[in-house]
């Protein structure tokens, strides 16, 4: 149970630190004299890191081990926004590649520890992790602005690194106690190779019912992960998802505020719900699949709720509190899916890891890209029309290509 909390702790801290910007970037913008483009680094930056530093963070955790690598990263995520807030422009990109590095070998670890020492619980792990990432940036956003209004916005984007320390001090702390335990059992000394290592934290119980849970020496060399197919289509997937998260995080506020007439404030509220439901989602999905619910079902079903909203506001505005809660729940379940699906599939630690990083690099490449193109295709069209359009399409493709990846396989 402690690794478990461990796990949703320093999942809990995969996505505030990028949170805590939103609410203060009108303040930064003004005290460091930033253009928009300047802007747009300082919130694109982490995107374009867990695509681009995925593959290291793989091989990282590979080499070191997942114990050692997550204390790091989590060491890396307190200098990161320690440093962001600490001077000017220079310090706050440095801070912010530092915490997008970090958040990346947190995205490849969090699913590495479920697949080896949850491998009965994989959905529900997944399910409580994606959760607990959504609430930390519920958390950060909600509380980032009144503490900046009291001591300013350094210490508000700043303060947040002391959640990341608290969080090494308790991963830490996990290894320790797992470490004690299987030492009596006489399994200190049986790991050998790379992934092995990742045993330090979270090994099984004695008796646990599945010889998956550790990390044994490889066979054999694994088949490159992008030679099978259904990596690329549950990486698609993957791209199209966060390409709709982190583009209507974005814009979300002012699509609703441009075609309802609300002003700012009653905006950034009506849109809180595409944040809040993805908790829900989160959590409630994993039943559905422990019951035996075919992934494609669910998968299907949630495309179909992320689809109300672009289509919802193009037809039916009025209709906006149902069209952004439905797509909040579609992208909290969608996420829960894919990782499970990939984990699932795994053959073994190392192929989980391995093919982890290979479906969240290429999709957040795409992913990376959300924001600038809706806002393109907005600028360029001067209406909401092309880019509520353009995301419906993007997830028809999505819906395709899912049902491919998730087809059932034939029994061996």
């Amino acid at each position: 149970m402690l690794l478990l909390a461990a796990v949703l702790v320093v999942a809990g801290n995969l996505r505030g630190p990028i949170a805590a910007i939103g609410p203060v970037i009108d303040e930064i913008t003004v005290e460091l004299a930033l253009s928009p483009a300047a802007v747009g680094l300082l919130t694109g930056l982490p995107v374009l890191c867990f695509a681009l530093a995925a593959p290291l963070a793989s091989w990282l955790i590979g080499r070191v081990g997942v114990g050692l690598a997550v204390a790091g990263a989590l060491a890396l995520l307190v200098t990161g926004t320690v440093v962001r807030s600490s001077a000017g422009f220079a310090a706050a990109v440095v801070g912010t590649l530092l915490i997008g590095v970090a958040i990346t070998a947190g995205n490849i670890a969090i699913p590495v520890v479920t697949r080896r020492d949850f491998p009965l619980l994989i959905a529900g792990v997944t399910g409580a992790s994606t959760a607990a990432m959504n609430l930390g940036a519920m958390t950060t956003t909600a509380f980032t602005a009144p503490i900046a209004e009291a001591h300013g916005w350094r210490w508000a984007t700043g303060v947040w690194g002391f959640a990341a320390a608290a969080a090494l001090v308790l991963w830490v702390a996990a290894g320790l106690v797992r470490r004690a335990r299987r030492r009596p059992a006489g399994l200190a000394s049986t790991s050998s190779g790379p992934d092995a290592r990742l045993a330090p934290l979270g090994a099984p119980s004695p008796g646990a019912p599945s010889s998956d849970s550790v990390a044994l020496p490889e066979p054999g060399p694994l088949p490159h992960v992008l030679r099978r197919s259904f990596v690329w289509a549950l990486a698609l997937v993957f791209a199209v998802q966060s390409f709709g998260y982190y583009g209507m995080t974005a814009w979300l506020p002012q699509v609703l505020g441009d075609v309802l007439a609300l002003d700012a404030t009653r905006a950034g509220g009506a849109a809180a719900p595409f944040q809040a439901a993805a908790i829900l989602s989160a959590l409630t999905v994993p039943v559905f699949l422990a019951r035996r619910v075919p992934p494609r079902v669910v998968f299907l079903v949630l495309v179909g709720l992320w689809l109300a909203l672009p289509l919802g506001m193009l037809l039916a505005p009025a209709g906006w509190p149902v069209w952004v809660t439905s797509a909040g729940l579609a992208q909290g379940g969608l996420y829960t899916v894919v990782i499970s699906v990939v984990l699932h599939r795994a053959a073994s630690v190392a192929d989980a890891r391995r093919s982890s990083a290979a479906v969240q690099s290429i999709g957040y490449v795409l992913a990376a890209t959300g924001p600038s193109v809706l806002g393109q295709l907005y600028g360029a069209s001067g209406t909401w029309t092309v880019p509520m359009l353009s995301l419906a399409a993007a997830f028809l493709v999505a819906a395709a290509s899912g049902s491919y990846a998730m087809r059932p396989l034939p029994a061996r």
